[in-house]
């Protein structure tokens, strides 16, 4: 039971961005799958030589379908989706399936690369993960290899990004509907996603900064509500389900600021049609960075920017891993001028991924009210950081 890292330079975005740094510093460190699950801090997985790659330091035209293919002259990027799922049985499912790349080397260093055929320029790393909600059972499952003798890469024409078994396609020349597979000792998704709404642009028209600094940002866009269909595997025995999924888009070569530890982000979607991103960053001090921001998106998918003065993030329980470390684990999350009023509540509390980097991403449900008026919903909250001073490890 084991997974992922972090994603690509930040928000989330750190999130996978810390996540995926982490493997870029896994692998340079110890290519050794011996390795895999001995934790880093978040520290550790977002340092690293940034010197000769791309950084988000501008705004930028977006142009799809072609954004969802490669961006390989930055350091991370990650194709990310998550959803909440229903079989027919009366069955809840939560899953989370990322795939990483992350450039060993500079681009303008690439023509010095060996001509082995397994001399390679990227890694790439994959975390895929089950919540069966009714059982309490969480399934999860980390993947590396390299960019070589086609065992992992990432097109634009068609679209695909794989990683040996694991993939994300386009099922035509537009990028949507994708189809999503992954399957591992028994466990497994075979989804196709189809967007409800137009492609968003996260932060300034998809410049996301997360700190002062120039480049300190990542280039970000989301599918914040795509109709899920296929089918969920367990104990090797398939299920036909249905639910909602969300998608992010994100590339970068930034890290995390000096006084930055963390972060908490959510990915709602409501009962009325609208769907809520919101990201924290966590200082040293535990106050939250004034970079935090997030958006919401009306039924019609147009958007409300969010800045962190906006939101109001209150923790109203917490779960101890048996690893090691305290995460929240229950919030209320206010917009006043939005009227939206919310509880979000994990499905149940043991969702952590134990992998390179150890963090917490789950499935979650929500109550609240609009404008007085009632909201549900469900989503996904990704929690880093918590665990960087919990070194002990389960017993095997």
């Amino acid at each position: 039971m084991s997974i992922r890292m972090n994603r690509t330079t930040l928000f989330l975005g750190l999130l996978l961005g810390a996540l995926v740094a982490g493997g870029v510093y896994w692998w340079q460190r110890a290519p050794t799958t011996a390795q895999v699950g001995s934790n880093l801090s978040l520290a550790e997985a977002m340092g690293g030589d940034t010197t000769g790659y791309l950084k988000a330091d501008a705004p930028r035209t977006f142009v799809f379908p072609e954004d969802h293919g490669p961006h390989s002259g930055f350091k991370t990027e990650w194709w990310y989706y998550t959803g909440n799922l229903n079989a027919t049985d009366g069955q809840h499912y939560g899953f989370q399936f990322t795939l990483f790349r992350i450039a060993l080397i500079p681009p303008d260093t690439r023509s010095l690369v060996r001509t082995s055929a397994w001399a390679t320029e990227h890694l790439y790393m994959g975390h895929f993960a089950l919540s069966d909600i009714q059982n309490e059972q969480f399934y999860a499952f980390e993947r590396f290899s390299r960019e070589a003798a086609a065992l992992a890469g990432a097109q634009n024409d068609p679209f695909r990004v794989w990683l040996e078994g694991w993939e994300a396609t386009s099922i035509d020349s537009s990028g949507f509907p994708m189809r999503v597979r992954a399957q591992q000792d028994g466990v497994g998704i075979d989804l196709l996603l189809t967007p409800a709404k137009p492609m968003v642009l996260q932060g300034d028209n998809g410049l996301d900064p997360k700190g002062a600094e120039s480049g300190n940002a990542s280039y970000y866009y989301s599918a914040t509500r795509l109709s899920a269909q296929g089918t969920v595997t367990i104990n090797d025995d398939p299920q036909a389900v249905a639910g909602l999924a969300w998608m992010d888009r994100e590339w970068s070569t930034s890290a995390l600021g000096d006084d930055q530890v963390g972060w908490d982000w959510f990915a709602l979607q409501l009962s009325d049609g609208r769907d809520l991103m919101y990201y924290q960053l966590r200082n040293q001090d535990g106050t939250a960075d004034a970079e935090s921001d997030g958006v919401l998106v009306a039924a019609d998918g147009s958007k409300t920017t969010l800045r962190r003065d906006d939101v109001q993030l209150e923790v109203l329980d917490s779960w101890t891993s048996p690893l090691g470390g305290t995460y929240p684990s229950g919030w209320r999350l206010v917009i006043p001028s939005q009227a939206l009023d919310l509880t979000v509540t994990p499905s149940f509390k043991a969702q952590e991924l134990d992998v390179s980097v150890r963090y917490w991403e789950g499935a979650v449900f929500i109550e609240g009210t609009t404008n007085g008026q009632p909201v549900e919903g469900s989503g996904y909250v990704e929690l880093t950081g918590y665990a960087d001073a919990a070194t002990g490890r389960a017993p095997s």
